[in-house]
């Protein structure tokens, strides 16, 4: 990593009109090196917001989904040179101004991947959590510990920051393309070992942030289920999973390609 880590936040957003320029004005820009916004084909002017607030901006011709808009969202940074790439929603869920902290561990070398949690701090419900998420949030992230081996306080944030290596070491595009997105990067960059932080967020609801209906946080939690079992039979070898093989790593031992051959040489 340069000195200076070039750092790109990418803002993964659908029908984000109404929130859009706030989540952007509350970036600590002196810190950012670029903003991306990655459209997943919205009804309403989010793609016509985010050219006017001068970010680069990507949009999707129809709406392909979460992990779909996280794809982009991950390929696009790299593409600019990222050295460290920051997951920002740009409902206003999250905290903007809270960059700094959430990027801190990586160049400090304390951490891979950097988590922002809402069950760090102050009492997520008192803040306006729905008591039904947070059970179910402190039910499937003790599950996923206890799967993993960690002791993280929360998995399922939206508000996340990986360094490059993370990124370009695990396969994102045998992810799916629905919110289950989230908790398989997590089980890859567990697998591959790299280090996580958690830094303290607060909790933020209100009318205009998107929120998962208890019908599709039902069908993610049972996602999340399916996710485990395959991590665990790829550990234990009992079934080859390549979605949690290293993509960094897998050529590792492989021996280079042999020089051409004069024969093969063009002058």
């Amino acid at each position: 990593m340069r000195d200076k880590p070039k750092v790109v936040v990418v803002m993964p957003a659908y029908n984000a009109a109404k929130t859009l320029h706030m989540t952007y004005a509350d970036l600590p820009h002196e810190m950012v090196d670029l903003v991306i916004l990655v459209d997943d084909g919205s009804k309403d002017e989010t793609a016509r917001i985010a050219r006017g607030l001068g970010t680069k901006w990507s949009v999707h011709d129809t709406r392909y989904g979460y992990g779909a808009n996280q794809k982009t969202c991950s390929r696009k940074p790299l593409k600019a040179g990222a050295d460290i790439i920051v997951i920002l929603h740009a409902d206003q869920q999250y905290d903007p101004t809270l960059l700094p902290q959430i990027i801190k561990p990586i160049p400090a070398n304390k951490a891979d991947v950097a988590l922002g949690s809402r069950l760090l701090g102050a009492d997520p419900l008192a803040q306006g959590m729905p008591w039904w998420k947070y059970y179910a949030n402190r039910f499937l992230t003790w599950l996923e510990n206890e799967t993993f081996g960690l002791k993280l306080a929360e998995y399922h944030t939206g508000y996340r920051a990986f360094n490059r290596q993370a990124l370009e070491s695990v396969n994102l595009q045998m992810n799916s393309d629905a919110f289950i997105f989230d908790q398989e990067i997590m089980a890859q960059v567990v697998q591959v070992k790299m280090r996580i932080a958690e830094i303290p967020v607060p909790t933020r609801y209100f009318a205009q942030a998107s929120s998962a209906s208890f019908g599709q946080s039902l069908v993610y939690g049972l996602s999340i289920l399916s996710v485990l079992a395959r991590f665990l039979m790829h550990r234990w070898g009992l079934r080859r999973q390549l979605q949690f093989e290293s993509l960094e790593r897998r050529y590792s031992g492989a021996a280079p390609d042999p020089p051409p051959s004069k024969a093969h040489i063009k002058s």
